[in-house]
């Protein structure tokens, strides 16, 4: 990934609601997919069905307030926030 993309996804302003507004299960989606696992692949150790991650993201990146729009990688920001967490 290009340098001056993740330098201005680092310097965007965090979410208001931040990670502690996320139940452990979403949490554990969101540490599989800043490990870089597929949705499929989080489908196959988490749930019974590929649909459930689904939910679980679109809740996620509402709980961390990340647009879905095409300037951004909703995946990347939501990994990105979990990396940088203190």
């Amino acid at each position: 990934m290009d340098p001056a993309v993740i330098a201005k996804l680092l310097s965007a302003s965090p979410p208001e609601r931040g990670l502690s507004q996320l139940t452990e299960r979403e949490y554990q989606v969101l540490g599989l997919m800043a490990e870089g696992l597929s949705n499929q692949a989080i489908g196959r150790r988490l749930f019974p069905s590929d649909s459930a991650v689904g939910k679980y993201t679109t809740s996620m990146f509402g709980k961390l307030r990340i647009a879905d729009d095409d300037d951004t990688n909703r995946r990347v920001r939501a990994a990105l926030t979990y990396l940088n967490q203190p």
